[in-house]
């Protein structure tokens, strides 16, 4: 089996790198960078991500995103999501009409409040042959095979099926869910409450205030989740709860670190500058914002963050403000919730 990886930042490297492990599975990647590329055929690493961990022979790279997806039998979008859409639009034409296509990207549209798997489906066509995979995957521990689990959620079932058997290993489990909006959502949501967290902690914080972020953060997702049209249980799962521990509470979480240099006074131009990293959560708090909007859905804690990364509110204001919200049923707008 032929896989297409297109992407090659940390999470990509590292899928690459499980992918070419499998029996039988070849993979290409495709790259922006010719440097990367070229590091990647050479010397079987990265060298601008994750540069330790080594790929497979069958493991190869190439900056022609036609060739790289042309005959593959599977492919994997894992790009940033603000660039996402125009990716799959210039893959669109080498895809096979009924190829599977899995999409690892988090986040939601701006603008448009579209799902990334809805971004790839816009683009590419025939919906039904698409999945997304979800859940607590800090890319260094995936490449370092330390143990891991991740939900893929699809429309179809054989589609899901299929994405399962070529993704699962003896250290990298895979669970199905057909709640393509719950996953999704939750794995654009997460990030945003991972910022959050990581302010608190660059403000010295302690682990109460990380872990009611974390709660009330969970109640903010599952009310969208919700309003979507999804399943608030599946916020209880590894998409929801299980990247949010993670992605909240790791020093290798982008996000958190992130809102841990924000809090010292780094701003989103300096991060990405000496990490070379995208914060999806930074342009997730303002489509996420949008979104609650839409379906008039209570977000305080996105739009706390959102008014601190966009609006240059200060720190005491927005915390102030949080603190000063009327007290309420915990689990309200919630259904089923008492």
């Amino acid at each position: 089996m032929r896989c297409a990886v297109i992407g090659s930042g940390s999470w990509g490297t590292a899928i690459a790198r499980h992918l070419g492990r499998q029996d039988d599975v070849t993979v290409t990647m495709w790259a922006h960078s010719a440097h990367v590329a070229e590091g990647i055929n050479e010397r079987h690493k990265n060298p601008s991500y994750l540069q330790d961990a080594q790929l497979a022979a069958g493991v190869r790279a190439t900056t022609d995103l036609v060739a790289c997806v042309s005959g593959a039998d599977a492919v994997v979008y894992v790009t940033p999501s603000t660039h996402l859409r125009e990716v799959a639009r210039a893959s669109a034409g080498a895809l096979g009409a009924r190829t599977p296509a899995i999409v690892l990207t988090k986040g939601i549209e701006q603008g448009s409040g579209r799902l990334m798997i809805d971004v790839v489906s816009d683009e590419v066509g025939a919906p039904e042959r698409l999945a997304c995979l979800s859940g607590p995957n800090l890319a260094g521990e995936i490449a370092r095979d330390l143990p891991a689990a991740s939900v893929i959620a699809a429309r179809d079932k054989t589609v899901g099926a299929f994405f399962q058997g070529l993704f699962h290993s003896e250290l990298f489990r895979t669970y199905l869910s057909d709640d393509v909006i719950g996953v999704e959502t939750c794995g654009a949501a997460k990030n945003v409450v991972a910022i959050a967290c990581g302010i608190a902690h660059g403000l010295g914080m302690g682990d109460n205030t990380a872990a009611m972020l974390m709660t009330r953060g969970l109640a903010e997702m599952s009310r969208l989740v919700q309003a979507s049209g999804g399943n608030p249980l599946t916020c209880m799962g590894l998409a929801g709860m299980g990247d949010l521990v993670a992605t909240c509470t790791s020093p290798r979480s982008r996000n958190f670190s992130f809102g841990e240099g924000f809090a010292r006074g780094e701003t989103i131009e300096q991060y990405g500058a000496r990490t070379h990293m995208v914060v999806e959560g930074y342009y997730a708090c303002a489509s996420i914002r949008e979104l609650a909007a839409r379906l008039n859905v209570e977000a305080p804690l996105t739009n706390a963050v959102y008014e601190l990364l966009h609006e240059h509110r200060s720190l005491d204001a927005t915390i102030q403000s949080l603190f000063e919200r009327a007290p309420r049923k915990e689990l309200y707008g919630i259904a089923g919730a008492r």
